[in-house]
């Protein structure tokens, strides 16, 4: 028997894109949320009938009660650094299944490294940034792991989108763009000679190229360090370079190593605020429409020299997360999750089975 899949934070944006997403592809998501009159709302919006149950972050026992063994607690309620926990705490604690949207560097290592072992022993699956963070880099960076076979030494992942001028800042939502400038300031991680170590964010640009174009792009930690050394143990080094800003890859570098200096983090956050503007909700799906988005992996040997390389072109970021994520959910809910404890994209469904899921919503290789 299936599980049931609940959506805590069903009402915020990315939370309303997958309930589509699941309704569509014939789930009965339970809608979860703070208010109930805002879930009775969307339940009328997608056709009324749907299960509703308050849950609030600030009652952790609220959240708990969200769930029963070998149900499906997909949460988009974020920033997940400051309201993340009680979720997976409580997925872990009911024995039930667990995916976020999240693309906080911090919270994806804490989910790998202090939530996995738990959800091991407990038998439950944790699939964290389960949207275009950090989904689709992984699909690229495996495959071009695969391609690469034994001599695959490295391998760098390059974000983009298309669209709308090629930067995120005009192709995604100003709150989107402010929230990742934030994490600039943020300690991160990165695979580094076989082992995670902490690496501030943007401490490396690079560009890559694409049909003649020079794309650039920041590193910054993803679910990508944990997840491709799995799949292929000749890894020596994972990069993740996202390419945001645009042209403002390079100043947001600089950010990064000023914001190491005591002191001065406040100052820069209110600075990043003069960069990236604010805005409430998301892009509606006719502005959606208009962008798209790039995925570049190359596996190189250990001189250096780039042996495969794989380019993924798909939807525009927030359509592939609502569209992934219940497709996740869908499969995890189905039983086709591989495995317990903090999982990857790739390990957690099988390669291939990834591989036909991202096409299913539109992300293929070019």
């Amino acid at each position: 028997m299936a599980g049931r899949i609940v959506l805590f934070g069903a009402t915020g944006y990315t939370g309303r894109l997958v309930a589509a997403a699941l309704v569509d592809g014939g789930a009965r998501p339970v809608l979860a949320g703070r208010r109930a009159p805002s879930l009775e709302e969307l339940s009328d919006d997608l056709g009324g009938g749907f299960e509703t149950q308050t849950a609030d972050v600030s009652d952790p026992a609220s959240v708990r009660a969200l769930v029963e063994r070998g149900d499906v607690l997909l949460s988009t309620v974020g920033p997940f650094r400051k309201y993340g926990e009680p979720a997976v705490e409580a997925a872990i604690d009911a024995g039930a299944h667990y995916i976020d949207s999240t693309g906080e560097p911090p919270f994806i290592k804490r989910v790998f490294e202090e939530w996995g072992p738990r959800a091991e022993a407990a038998g439950s699956a944790l699939l964290t940034a389960f949207g275009w963070d950090y989904v689709p880099g992984n699909l690229a960076g495996a495959l071009a792991l695969e391609e690469a076979g034994e001599r695959a030494a490295e391998v760098a992942v390059g974000y983009f989108v298309s669209g709308g001028g090629g930067d995120m800042r005009s192709a995604m939502s100003g709150g989107t763009a402010a929230s990742a400038a934030g994490v600039v300031l943020e300690r991160g991680m990165a695979y580094r000679g076989g082992a995670i170590v902490g690496e501030r964010p943007a401490k490396r640009v690079r560009s890559f190229h694409w049909e003649g174009k020079s794309l650039t792009g920041m590193s910054l930690g993803a679910s990508e360090h944990y997840a491709l050394p799995r799949l292929h143990p000749t890894l020596r080094d994972v990069d993740v370079y996202l390419g945001w800003f645009g042209p403002l890859s390079r100043p947001m570098q600089v950010m990064s190593l000023v914001g190491e200096v005591p002191g001065v983090k406040t100052v820069f956050g209110a600075a990043l605020g003069r960069v990236t503007k604010g805005s409430s909700g998301g892009p509606d799906a006719e502005a959606r429409s208009k962008s798209g988005s790039r995925i570049i992996a190359e596996a190189s040997d250990a001189d250096g020299e780039v042996i495969a390389r794989v380019l993924l072109r798909g939807p525009n970021g927030y359509t592939f997360t609502g569209d992934i994520l219940a497709w996740a959910a869908e499969q995890v809910a189905a039983g086709a999750v591989q495995g317990a404890g903090a999982l990857g994209p790739a390990d957690g469904f099988g390669l291939r089975a990834l591989e036909a899921g991202c096409a299913q919503v539109g992300l293929k290789q070019v």
